[in-house]
């Protein structure tokens, strides 16, 4: 019987352009892609923690925190414009070029610090056990979206009028994209061209363990929530 062999993706192109040298900026006193490489590899689930990225500086600290640097991105998936999926699947092409293949994957975004290894694992034991194509984190919208509003010129409406006298606890709930990671079977990302779709498994977390980090606000905010976490760990909360 064939191994199924599993690799981690840390996507980590350079030239940020929102928030300079953001893969590699210090995140409460470390580079904050050393986060994701930590977790990947503490978790035991691959048999490569590899790192995707087009900048020297980058692959140089990847390789300090104990990442794979095989080969660097290409011009064509270091643009602005390439897809997540146009970049995982350069890298197996590469691999396999070199003669290793993966049954599984894992895209894990460099900026993700509330990545754990606990959360790798079991997203890498669900998408073999429960046959899934995907799984993801993604947490609870704290407002049920149903219930938004629009603004033009001043004036607000409900977007969709029906919910408008609905009681929150009422309405479906709903989750978004923590945009942390994506563990996959590889022949679907083949097949598809995409990570999420009809047979995706979501692992829900906490607003606290996950931020978006688009700007320098949310770099502060995202600080302030790793220093709680690791306060309530170290309390034993």
């Amino acid at each position: 019987m064939e191994e199924k062999r599993a690799v981690a993706i840390i996507t980590a192109r350079g030239g940020s352009k929102r928030i300079p040298h953001k893969n590699i900026r210090d995140f409460c006193g470390k580079p904050i892609i050393e986060y994701s490489i930590e977790a990947a590899k503490k978790s035991g689930a691959f048999d490569t923690v590899m790192v995707s990225t087009d900048d020297e500086e980058i692959a140089a600290i990847a390789k300090r925190a104990g990442a794979k640097i095989p080969f660097l991105r290409s011009e064509k998936t270091a643009g602005d414009y390439a897809t997540t999926a146009e970049v995982l699947l350069e890298v197996l092409e590469q691999y396999e070029k070199a003669g290793e293949t993966f049954a599984y994957g894992c895209c894990i975004y460099p900026t993700a610090p509330f990545v754990t290894a606990e959360k790798l694992s079991r997203a890498m034991r669900e998408l073999a056990e429960q046959g899934r194509d995907c799984v993801m984190p993604v947490a609870a919208f704290s407002f049920p979206p149903l219930r938004g509003m629009t603004l033009a010129d001043g004036t607000l409406h409900y977007k969709w009028e029906q919910y408008a006298p609905c009681r929150s606890q009422d309405l479906e709930e709903l989750y978004h994209d923590c945009g942390q990671f994506y563990a996959f079977r590889v022949d679907h990302l083949r097949k598809t061209g995409k990570l999420v779709g009809e047979n995706t498994g979501g692992i829900v977390v906490s607003e606290l363990e996950m931020q978006d980090i688009d700007n320098e606000t949310d770099w502060k905010l995202a600080e302030m929530k790793y220093r709680l976490l690791s306060e309530e760990e170290e309390q034993g909360t």
